[in-house]
C-alpha cells in the first residue's frame, strides 16, 4: 500500500495541529473514559476472545486502556507526542504491557502488515480528511490477519465540516465491503448525552 501524500505542515490535520489542541485543553472528543460501545462487547455474553489488537489514532488511550485490561495484547498508535506521553504514564500506573507508536497510521505498512487479529477505531476514522478514507480501509485490512476484525464506534452526527467528520451508514458500507464482510452495523443505544443518536457500532471482518 502506498502511503497517502504527507500533510503540509500548517494543514489543520497534521501532527502539530493536533497536538496544538492537545495542548490548549481536554479535547472535544476525548471521552475520559473507553468508548460505552466497547464496554458493552466485551461485557456481552459472547464477549470476544483477546488477541492481538492494535488501536488507530489512539489519543489518550481509553479504549487501548480497556481492552488491554480485558487481556488484550494492544499497541496504540497516535502520531501527537501528548497522547502518547499521557497513555505511557496510565499504562505505567496501572501496570499494563502496551506497544505505544508515534506514527502517522499510514505509514504502520508494509512492517506491520498482517499482525493483528482486531483493530479499534473510535475518533481516527472521524478525523482524518475525508479524501483519505479509501486508503484508511485499505490500511486497516493491511493491518488484519485473514478473518480478523475491525471494532468501530463511527461518529454519524450531519454536521457540516470538521474534524470531526460525520459519516452514514450507507457510506461506511459502501466503502468497506469491498475489504470487509459487515457483522454488524447498528446506532449505539448506550452513547453519552451529548453523543446520543450519533454513532453506529460496527464490526467487520476482513475478507
Amino acid at each position: 500500500m502506498t502511503a497517502p501524500t504527507p500533510f503540509s505542515q500548517d494543514s489543520a490535520l497534521s501532527p502539530a495541529a493536533w497536538e496544538q489542541r492537545y495542548q490548549a485543553g481536554t479535547p472535544r472528543w476525548d471521552l475520559g473514559q473507553p468508548a460505552p460501545a466497547f464496554h458493552a462487547l466485551l461485557a456481552a455474553g459472547d464477549a470476544l476472545p483477546p488477541g492481538r489488537a492494535i488501536a488507530l489514532g489512539a489519543g489518550r488511550g481509553h479504549d487501548a486502556l480497556f481492552f488491554a485490561q480485558q487481556g488484550f495484547e494492544v499497541t496504540a498508535v497516535d502520531f501527537a507526542p501528548s497522547p502518547i506521553q499521557s497513555l505511557r504514564e496510565q499504562s505505567q500506573a496501572q501496570q499494563l504491557s502496551l506497544n505505544l507508536l508515534q506514527k502517522d497510521i499510514f505509514d504502520l505498512t508494509p512492517e506491520l502488515a498482517g499482525q493483528f487479529d482486531y483493530a479499534i477505531e473510535h475518533t481516527c476514522f472521524c478525523a482524518i480528511d475525508p479524501a483519505l478514507r479509501p486508503a484508511y480501509v485499505a490500511l486497516v485490512a493491511e493491518l488484519l490477519v485473514p478473518d480478523g476484525e475491525l471494532l468501530a464506534v463511527f461518529f454519524t452526527h450531519q454536521r457540516s465540516g470538521g474534524p470531526p467528520f460525520g459519516t452514514t451508514p450507507t457510506e461506511v458500507r459502501q466503502l468497506f465491503e469491498s475489504h470487509f464482510e459487515i457483522l454488524t452495523l447498528e446506532p449505539v443505544t448506550n452513547s453519552i448525552p451529548s453523543r446520543q443518536g450519533e454513532e453506529h457500532f460496527g464490526r467487520l471482518r476482513r475478507r
